[in-house]
C-alpha cells in the first residue's frame, strides 16, 4: 500500500479538522463538500473505508506516533 508523505497527511488531518468546526458553524453546501473531499483524501491516504478509522490511521502513520499508545481509541 502506498502511504502518503506525513506533511500532507498531516495538512489533511488538520484541514479535516479545522473543517470540521467551520462546517458546524457555517454549514454550507461547500463547506459540506470540502469536507466530503477530505475524508476522500483521507480515507484513500490510509487504506480505510471510514474517515473516524482514517483519522486514527493517519496519526498512527505521523512521525512521532506510538503505536503501543491507544489512547485515541478510548472513549
Amino acid at each position: 500500500m502506498l502511504l502518503a508523505h506525513p506533511v500532507v497527511l498531516w495538512g489533511l488531518v488538520r484541514e479535516y479538522e479545522a473543517m470540521k468546526v467551520l462546517q458546524g458553524e457555517d454549514g454550507s453546501a461547500e463547506a459540506r463538500q470540502r469536507m466530503d473531499d477530505l475524508a476522500y483524501s483521507l480515507c484513500l491516504s490510509t487504506g480505510t473505508q471510514d474517515v473516524d478509522a482514517a483519522l486514527v490511521a493517519a496519526r498512527y502513520q505521523l512521525p512521532g506516533a506510538r503505536p503501543e499508545d491507544d489512547s485515541v481509541l478510548a472513549d
